[in-house]
């Protein structure tokens, strides 16, 4: 099906870092400067274009309508389905599908609780990160939820029911620039999943132990609770995330699947873990005066 994307909004929201991530990832690479605010970027084999460095220009959104036009006929796909990459080729997007009835449409409740979970998903591996007081950077007093704020709901997807949170992640400013708080987060969401998966496994196993092990990793009563409260509605749940294209990661995609007979050992981990958690302004007994009291002074 073809679609001629045309409207300015649409146009303007795909960033010029996009743009050139995604020439990148196709081949292109810079060659020269094209007056003040344009690269001129060429590939052999491919067409020669021309890269805005600036989203301010008076004709940007016209520019990347020719853009597209030229990306589609080049990876021979149509524009709607190219237009989503570019939109979110600098934003990491954690994809949470529900395989369920064969048309894909959950019940209403099963619906939300699919989204109040993913959002208590992304909490809990935003809380779990080794330094909270960076959590933002603007106010360091601030901590996962102002982090969580930033997160958008992506626009819903053909096929089985997903959740889709899209997370901008800023551009590198220099090739020894760390990766951002946001990247962190979903580095540290989808390291959280795996172990989670991993101990599942290994508690069917015999081993008692193994939540506990994974604690390092982001595993925690929060996560576990949010995942049981997805997976059980549902057969299946796969989790994962597309890295932004303008902060690579080794491969474009990771991911990490549950089955509805999984959610039963989360919802006992999260119950151990609740049991042993320390209970804050609890008096364990009262207290004592050791020796003499003040009335015998």
């Amino acid at each position: 099906m073809r679609v001629d994307i045309r409207d300015n909004d649409a146009l303007q929201a795909i960033s010029p870092d996009a743009l050139a991530a995604y020439a990148k990832a196709a081949g292109w690479a810079k060659v020269e400067s094209y007056g003040e605010y344009s690269d001129v970027y060429a590939a052999e084999g491919l067409p020669e274009i021309i890269l805005p460095r600036t989203s301010l220009l008076g004709d940007y959104a016209s520019v990347v309508a020719q853009l597209i036009e030229i990306f589609t006929k080049v990876a021979e796909r149509d524009e709607l389905a190219l237009y989503r990459d570019l939109v979110n080729a600098n934003r990491d997007v954690v994809r949470v599908r529900a395989g369920g009835d064969d048309d894909g449409s959950p019940t209403v409740d099963d619906g939300v609780a699919l989204v109040g979970g993913s959002r208590d998903m992304l909490l809990a591996a935003a809380c779990s990160l080794r330094k909270p007081q960076e959590l933002y950077h603007e106010r360091a007093d601030k901590g996962a939820t102002d982090l969580l704020s930033r997160v958008r709901l992506g626009q819903t997807e053909q096929g089985s029911f997903v959740v889709a949170l899209v997370v901008l992640i800023p551009p590198p400013t220099s090739p020894e620039d760390d990766a951002p708080i946001e990247r962190r987060m979903t580095k540290r969401l989808i390291e959280a999943l795996g172990a989670a998966r991993s101990a599942t496994e290994s508690t069917v196993a015999g081993d008692r132990g193994a939540f506990v092990k994974a604690v390092d990793k982001g595993v925690s009563a929060n996560l576990c609770e949010a995942l049981d409260r997805m997976i059980s509605p549902f057969r299946t749940l796969d989790v994962s995330v597309t890295w932004s294209r303008t902060r690579p990661m080794e491969s474009a995609r990771q991911s990490v699947e549950f089955a509805k007979a999984d959610a039963a050992i989360l919802r006992e981990a999260a119950r151990s873990f609740r049991d042993h958690e320390p209970q804050p302004d609890r008096i364990l007994s009262e207290p004592r005066l050791i020796g003499r009291s003040r009335g015998s002074l």
